[in-house]
């Protein structure tokens, strides 16, 4: 094998302008916006810190790269750490050298100051090779393909004889038996090459205007938008919004072409939206920024039938199954909790946590329809519930008729506020997040340790799989106990609130007049 094919790293000739090393993660982050691969080079710690549930996801994906490995019996893992890169190059061009290795795991190649590491690399023959990116997604994105070409320009760019260029990923009709996983069944292979092959010529053109844009002495200068959540979430966003105004156009919800262009005719607030701008009802609403209560709420909530139940699921969503005859992030439901509301005002609470690593869908599955008998509405907050009942009745049929009874009786307050409420506080959006501290500020969730569901798995998985101090895990289960009933305390005290406005302004207007 000639020297052309051994990777090397890149030295600067005397004289050359400063280069910045880029990386797959760094061309990412300049393909979504130049700033942020700016700032992310410049100024990191004006960065947000990832939040528990966004290191998780990156957990997740470490999890399943590692997984992915054993689809490749004899394969080497590169050991050495990004730290070590000089090391980890050396290594690679080691074992691409030797043709005994079959595959290499995390391979450090360099080209035209652009690092990457490939999670898998696969020997064809002595020297064709195939480059395999593991997701732990369900199917290929858009972003895995800038992904898979920034690979493999840099690989082509070493002269290593990439010949196929895939992607990996999670296959959501596997159904897994129980005992050993089917890593076969496990994984999808989708084949890139034709897509990635094309895309090169354009590759030298963005690592170009990158690096013009890195040697500047400021960053440029790129209004906050759309751009900044897609295909991920900037951890730059807080920095660059820290001036936007409360009012900021860009928290106008939904799509409308005639907002397009807003912001270049200097219109920064929503209140500075021309009345010829056609909005849509929410965003109408957003603008006058009043509550307002439809003439047909109080007869809406009304409709309910005693006793009330308010029902919440908490799920975990494991990437890679662990209970029998389930699918990767088929949604586990591992908790429940029903505030029960009596036509006297009286009310009584009844909750459900798995504490063990066995699967719970069956005590599930008896447990909420003890709790909610035969009787009385089931106030939900999403159609979230509705499909995990449905869900539970195709995994018990003998459950499943009793399953469909409750779901023909499920009553959901989001779709009520959605149609028959507004109120300014909720600065459109109509999550129980958004809706409960406007209407409740009591029933905020500031006070609690767990705030939003995504955090609940997370510190579901740690008590159960990763957590072995008693003490630990025992707070843990109570921050959980704390989240859930705090969802359906809220929905039974909205109800509430709700049905005093509504009930209010009944009483302000008078008795209506006979048609």
């Amino acid at each position: 094998m000639d020297s052309s094919s051994t990777p090397t790293l890149d030295t600067p000739t005397p004289g050359d302008r400063p280069r910045f090393r880029l990386s797959k993660s760094r061309f990412l982050s300049g393909l979504q916006c130049q700033k942020r691969l700016y700032l992310e080079i410049h100024a990191p710690e004006l960065a947000t810190p990832a939040d528990p549930d966004r290191q998780a996801l990156i957990d997740m994906g470490t999890e399943v790269g590692a997984l992915a490995r054993r689809r490749f019996p004899g394969g080497v893992l590169v050991e050495e750490t990004h730290r070590q890169t000089r090391a980890a190059v050396q290594r690679t061009a080691e074992l691409i050298q030797d043709p005994a290795v079959p595959a290499i795991f995390e391979g450090a190649f360099i080209y035209r100051d652009t690092l990457v590491r490939v999670d898998v690399l696969q020997r064809l023959t002595e020297d064709t090779w195939r480059l395999i990116e593991v997701k732990a997604t369900s199917k290929v994105k858009r972003i895995h393909l800038h992904d898979v070409t920034i690979q493999t320009f840099v690989l082509l760019g070493q002269g290593i004889a990439v010949v196929q260029s895939c992607l990996m990923h999670l296959n959501t009709h596997y159904i897994y038996q129980g005992g050993e996983l089917d890593f076969d069944q496990l994984f999808t292979l989708a084949d890139l090459t034709d897509t990635v092959r094309d895309r090169q010529s354009q590759v030298n053109g963005k690592l170009e205007l990158m690096r013009q844009t890195l040697e500047k002495p400021l960053p440029p200068d790129i209004e906050p938008s759309g751009h900044c959540h897609t295909p991920y979430e900037c951890p730059f966003w807080s920095y660059c919004t820290k001036e936007k105004p409360s009012r900021w156009i860009f928290h106008l919800p939904g799509g409308n072409q005639n907002l397009t262009g807003l912001t270049a005719r200097g219109i920064q607030t929503i209140d500075e939206i021309p009345p010829d701008i056609r909005l849509t009802v929410l965003q109408q609403r957003i603008k006058d920024n009043v509550e307002w209560i439809s003439s047909e709420l109080l007869s809406i909530l009304r409709s309910v039938t005693y006793p009330v139940h308010h029902l919440d699921f908490e799920t975990y969503m494991p990437a890679i199954p662990i209970y029998p005859n389930t699918r990767p992030y088929c949604p586990i439901p591992i908790q429940w909790s029903n505030h029960i509301e009596y036509e006297d005002g009286t009310v009584r609470h009844e909750t459900y946590l798995c504490q063990d690593d066995r699967d719970p869908r069956e005590e599930v599955a008896q447990g909420v329809l003890d709790t909610l008998g035969k009787e009385g509405s089931i106030c939900v907050y999403s159609d979230y519930e509705r499909h995990l009942l449905g869900s539970l009745g195709n995994v018990f049929p003998s459950l499943k008729p009793e399953f469909s009874r409750v779901i023909n009786r499920l009553w959901d307050l989001l779709f009520i506020i959605q149609n028959y409420y507004y109120h300014p506080g909720f600065q459109g959006s109509f999550s129980i997040k958004s809706v409960l501290p406007a209407l409740a500020p009591h029933l905020a969730y500031d006070d609690l340790e767990i705030r939003h569901g995504a955090l609940a798995s997370v510190i579901y998985r740690k008590m159960i799989f990763e957590e072995s101090d008693l003490v630990e895990r025992l707070r843990l289960s109570q921050d959980l106990h704390d989240y859930c009933a705090r969802d359906t305390q809220g929905m039974l005290e909205l109800r509430r609130i709700l049905f005093e406005k509504a009930s209010g302004m009944e009483q302000s207007q008078g008795p209506s007049s006979p048609d």
